[in-house]
């Protein structure tokens, strides 16, 4: 169902899967593609926008097309004007209005979008360019095969055009053959078809001259030709370093650029807007426009330095992951899905994983990477990628709940942690008790100084929390007794704390405490004083659009909700009931994207008064918490709806989330920190995994429960 847009006077040899033709400058060609389309009871017309491909001042013709489409249109932009003359303006802003969502490559075009097209966020979905999913490799088997061995070759590859900067290059060639004599620069395409017909060769010619003139023709070698995907991924393997010396900043999105930032190239490039983005944060060096000096200084250095030349083509190939064609095609998917006039759409590609496939009795918890992220002191705070990060040292809240994940292993049907393992994180806690002041600590440097007196109101709460847990779970009747001992005496402060999160924590470990010491007078007093609290701030706060606590949102939101439904089913207090599942079945509607799939609260838009949550960055820690909350609901009430939104929320963790990216390394069963809006964060700190742990065990559990309570219940005749 192509409908193919041709150039005015040309004649192409389409393939079967284009449909119509659209020649540019006649309108009645874009109303007939309409019609095709129409006729043809299209779920969603994609289309790629781009100045030069449409007929019209500006490209206004395609208007002609969109207004009389029956289905949503889902527009992918690939140039967006900073400064647009008054007829780009109104096509642009027209072909934005008929459309349902409009895709952007990069956070710039979101940017531009907002401020100078007045575009609202929620039409707006940023889809990175897609790269090759091929294995990440050397390059001396490419250089072999093309005949280049023993060489560093430079790569730049494109329709040759006087805007790609290749003088800027060759002007650079002399020093950095003074650093690396062995150096060659491949320039890879054929010229441009428009600059073909209007001067023919002249610039490719002068190229060539420029070369000689400097006495590197030698060295710079011109492959005049379009190739195909498998040469062209041949060439990219083979290079050392990949340049791209654009003269324009504003170039929204580089294919080229992407294509060898997925192969896990070390990129140099000038600062155009694609480049500022994907190489941010030391994924490819920048220099300035038309600065032959700079550029060739940042390419001698990575020429003559593999150990950072190797780091930075790895944290590129790791970082494109979520870029690849597949993962490209399957958030695409989730927008059109979320659009569809309730027909299924054809997939094209594997999906995420939905929430109703996952079986969580089917996943078995692999420790690996948590044990691996833990020495004898405790469990570390922070990781670089999957290695532990010492700089950072430890924490009591990170620390608490590992304790809480032992506790969790310890129930029926999971396999245990080592104890001797389980008793470093209980022994942290001991140790993070400051009797003194009554308070817990909570950083420590790996040399195990503590670096405050006294911890936060919430990690006070959290290690309450996990100490209460221990009090009713543990398997170690000595470590249930020291637990409920330390807990006596750390509860005391906890009326004076200001914090909602300190209150919650806190109640969740007076749910376990209580329950095993029911005629704790003081506990049980300080539980109705707390939960009650609670309570109170949501009446003080909640309007008919806004059932929240708070005037805003922030982290491990839906732990408020869980405290009031565990303590009503404890003390049988019907308000507190009712207000955490109302709290939690908004919560649970904001947290849901146009797809339906789970959204986490991002963390841009913590403390926002009463608007819609930011989408990024997303973290693991509200999956966790929203699971555990639908799990307090579901012991409350067994209601299908608990388990569906707690299946969302572990799906997120599986890949069905707005990147369709992957948090779990299911082989080791480590957890990514988060997703950023262009990817996913590789880094896999305690919080992370801990929270994915800990989510799945709860899944676990609501499983076993869902199921005991199908076998169980009464059979009508």
């Amino acid at each position: 169902m192509i409908a193919a847009m041709t150039d005015g006077g040309r004649i192409y040899d389409y393939p079967s899967t284009v449909g119509v033709q659209i020649q540019d400058a006649e309108i009645e060609d874009y109303e007939r593609a309409a019609e095709f389309l129409n006729r043809g009871r299209c779920d969603i017309v994609s289309l790629q926008h781009e100045f030069g491909i449409f007929g019209g001042a500006a490209g206004r013709h395609v208007t002609h097309l969109l207004e009389r489409l029956n289905a949503p249109i889902v527009t992918t932009l690939h140039t967006i004007l900073e400064t647009p003359s008054a007829h780009q303006r109104k096509a642009l802003e027209s072909v934005i209005d008929q459309s349902a969502r409009v895709v952007v490559m990069a956070a710039k075009g979101r940017e531009l979008l907002r401020e100078v097209y007045l575009t609202p966020d929620d039409k707006i979905e940023i889809i990175p360019h897609g790269v090759p999913d091929v294995a990440f490799s050397e390059p001396g088997l490419a250089k072999i095969d093309l005949g280049f061995a023993g060489r560093s070759v430079l790569l730049t590859f494109g329709l040759l055009s006087p805007n790609k900067g290749i003088e800027v290059m060759i002007d650079a060639m002399p020093a950095i053959l003074r650093g690396c004599p062995d150096v060659v620069y491949v320039v890879l395409g054929a010229t441009h078809p428009n600059l073909i017909r209007e001067q023919g060769e002249a610039y490719r010619e002068s190229l060539m001259a420029r070369a000689q003139a400097l006495g590197v023709e030698n060295q710079v070698v011109f492959h005049d030709r379009f190739v195909d995907q498998e040469t062209l991924l041949r060439y990219i393997a083979m290079c050392d370093v990949y340049v791209t010396p654009y003269l324009n900043e504003r170039q929204m999105t580089s294919g080229t650029l992407a294509y060898s930032f997925g192969l896990g190239k070390a990129v140099v490039s000038t600062p155009y807007w694609h480049a500022q983005d994907l190489l941010a944060d030391g994924r490819g060096l920048l220099a300035p426009f038309g600065d032959s000096q700079a550029i060739g200084s940042a390419i001698s250095g990575l020429l003559s330095d593999h150990v950072r030349r190797d780091a930075m083509r790895l944290r590129a190939y790791e970082t494109s992951r979520s870029m690849t064609w597949r993962r490209v095609a399957e958030r695409y998917l989730s927008v059109f899905d979320g659009l569809g006039r309730g027909q299924r759409l054809r997939v094209i590609t594997r999906p995420a994983p939905a929430a109703a496939a996952l079986d969580p009795l089917l996943i078995q918890p692999r420790t690996d990477h948590f044990l691996a992220m833990c020495d004898d002191t405790g469990i570390f705070q922070h990781a670089l990628r999957c290695v532990p990060d010492r700089a950072h040292g430890y924490c009591t809240d990170d620390n608490a709940r590992a304790l809480l994940l032992a506790c969790a292993l310890d129930a029926p049907g999971e396999t245990p942690l080592p104890d001797g393992v389980s008793m470093r994180f209980a022994s942290f806690l001991q140790h993070a008790w400051n009797p003194a002041i009554r308070r817990f600590r909570n950083f420590m440097s790996f040399d195990r100084r503590w670096l405050e007196e006294c911890g936060s109101e919430d990690s006070h709460g959290r290690a309450l929390w996990a100490l209460g847990e221990a009090a009713r779970s543990s398997a170690v009747e000595g470590r249930r007794r020291w637990a409920s001992d330390l807990f006596e005496q750390a509860q005391t402060p906890v009326e004076a704390f200001t914090s909602p999160r300190a209150w919650a924590f806190a109640l969740l470990g007076l749910d376990g405490y209580c329950a095993v010491h029911p005629e704790a007078v003081e506990a049980r007093r300080l539980r109705l004083v707390l939960a009650d609290r609670l309570l109170s701030l949501l009446m003080a706060v909640e309007s008919h659009d806004w059932i929240w606590f708070e005037e805003g949102l922030s982290y491990d939101n839906a732990r408020l909700c869980q405290a009031l439904l565990v303590t009503s089913a404890a003390t049988g207090r019907a308000a507190y009931a009712e207000a955490g599942q109302r709290s939690l079945r908004w919560l649970s509607t904001l947290q849901t994207n146009a797809a339906g799939q789970f959204r986490p609260v991002g963390t841009a838009g913590f403390g926002e008064r009463r608007v819609q949550p930011r989408a990024f960055d997303q973290q693991p820690v509200e999956a966790a918490a929203t699971i555990a909350a639908c799990l307090a609901a579901c012991r409350l009430s067994p209601d299908e709806e608990w388990r569906a939104i707690a299946s969302k929320a572990f799906a997120w963790f599986m890949g069905a989330n707005d990147l369709s990216a992957p948090l779990v390394i299911q082989e080791t069963g480590g957890c990514r920190d988060g997703l950023h809006p262009d990817r996913a964060n590789e880094n896999q700190g305690a919080e992370s995994v801990l929270s994915y742990l800990l989510g799945l065990s709860e899944m676990r559990l609501m499983t076993r429960l869902s199921d005991t309570r199908t076998r169980f219940a009464p059979r009508i005749a």
